[in-house]
């Protein structure tokens, strides 16, 4: 996900700098300390005075800098998927096969889950995020536009599988990626809770150990509801 941001300047030497004093931290860092602050404790749970501390900066720069703090979530959101979505996605994209790319999808969530290399919070920042109040209802589809769009990638691959006879044609994808993504978000409450990363690659192991017969069954399945 990309933040398409146009910043306009003005041509004529005589335009008077801005007023006030500049911002005295720095806004990249300010943003990845919140967005560690929302990994580890979620949107609902992380104060605003939680967050000030954890970004090292006041009130009033906050919501100078960012507006809202659910204008700051959705750009956490924005930053945790284009700095930590490699972790996860690139064994997927260059594996040969939609049974090897779902297994390599749930082994790296397993090692992103437990703090990988990076010592990074535990979980999966998009999968535990909960928004309980109405009023943050565009964040709350932000989020379930996100989640979707992890979806959207499994399905696209195991698309891509049908069409090069690595699953049979009437292979129901939807199904298939709906059942990849329900493990990873089982997974996700479990790193959560405290598994460790040897527990979740055993889950991913086993959830695809049978996998000839998962296809078979799905696709049984959508044959019958024809």
């Amino acid at each position: 996900m990309q933040n398409n941001v146009v910043i306009h300047q003005a041509n004529s030497p005589s335009k008077r700098p801005p007023r006030g004093r500049p911002r005295e931290f720095d806004r990249q860092a300010a943003l990845a300390a919140a967005t560690r602050l929302f990994w580890m404790k979620g949107y609902e749970a992380s104060s605003i005075a939680d967050l000030t501390e954890a970004m090292g900066i006041g009130t009033k720069s906050l919501y100078a800098a960012f507006g809202s703090k659910d204008a700051l979530y959705a750009e956490a959101l924005r930053y945790y998927y284009t700095t930590y979505e490699g972790l996860v996605w690139t064994r997927f994209r260059a594996a040969s096969t939609a049974r090897q790319a779902a297994l390599f999808f749930l082994q790296d969530e397993a090692i992103a889950m437990t703090g990988g290399d990076l010592d990074l919070p535990h979980g999966c920042m998009s999968t535990l995020a909960t928004v309980g109040s109405e009023e943050h209802s565009e964040l709350g589809e932000l989020m379930r536009t996100t989640r979707a769009g992890g979806f959207d990638l499994l399905k696209a691959r195991f698309d891509r599988a049908k069409n090069d006879g690595d699953l049979k044609s009437t292979a129901d994808t939807t199904k298939l990626a709906r059942f990849v993504q329900t493990v990873q978000s089982g997974m996700a409450i479990r790193a959560r809770d405290g598994a460790d990363r040897a527990e979740l690659h055993a889950v991913a192991e086993l959830a695809l150990a049978g996998w000839d017969n998962i296809t078979r069954t799905i696709d049984q399945r959508m044959q019958g509801d024809a």
